[in-house]
């Protein structure tokens, strides 16, 4: 166990983790359903940020790149199976207050549309992590849509916020989970935005003071 510190706080690293008890089907299916008859109604589009962007999980009939204002992408959300395991937790993003955010909206598919939104729920719910929301998000084409988006809960013990440099290197050096490294995720999020001209340059100026302090 390390601890840094700042001017102002301080981190201990592994941090204590409870994600709380696994997400029953039952809850998973009741969270969908409160989250859908929030719809206003029309085709259901979802928001993609994160690995959704590279590795999309629902059936959808359109695409387009989008951004949703009040909101920022942030590498905030601890992962301890995904992208680590509690003896090394890893991150995974997540949309928190604030800013904006680039990325992509999914029309989904509406003939199994109860079918790929349980997949999606069962994919990014499996702990009350996330809170489902929609939000209002512009389209590539002017147009504005209500999305479907996963935000963060800053109250729960699964959320980092802004770790500093030090230890965020630190993570991306060592943190690796059942789908692979922290450092591969950001890697594969970073490329994706960049092959669609929207780099995410906060997140890219970032990535590299990480990589620059782990040469010192």
């Amino acid at each position: 166990m390390s601890t840094l510190e700042s001017s102002s706080w301080q981190i201990t690293y592994p941090p204590s983790l409870d994600f709380g008890e696994q997400l029953t089907p039952e809850q998973l299916q009741h969270s969908m359903q409160a989250t859908m008859s929030q719809h206003t109604g029309g085709p259901v589009w979802l928001f993609a940020y994160g690995s959704l962007i590279w590795r999309p999980e629902c059936n959808s009939v359109e695409r387009q790149r989008a951004r949703v204002h009040g909101f920022h992408r942030g590498l905030y959300l601890w992962s301890h199976e995904h992208r680590g395991t509690p003896e090394c937790p890893g991150l995974v993003f997540g949309l928190d207050r604030g800013g904006s955010c680039s990325g992509f909206a999914y029309r989904l598919d509406e003939s199994n549309l109860d079918a790929s939104l349980m997949a999606l729920w069962q994919r990014e719910m499996p702990f009350p992590a996330y809170r489902p929301h929609w939000l209002s998000c512009r389209l590539n084409d002017g147009s504005k849509v209500q999305a479907l988006g996963f935000v963060l809960e800053r109250h729960l013990p699964c959320y980092a916020g802004d770790l500093p440099d030090t230890l965020l290197s630190q993570i991306l050096a060592s943190a690796k989970g059942r789908y692979g490294t922290t450092r591969e995720y950001v890697e594969q999020t970073l490329n994706a935005l960049r092959s669609h001209q929207m780099p995410d340059r906060n997140l890219e100026a970032r990535f590299r003071r990480c990589h620059s302090l782990r040469e010192v």
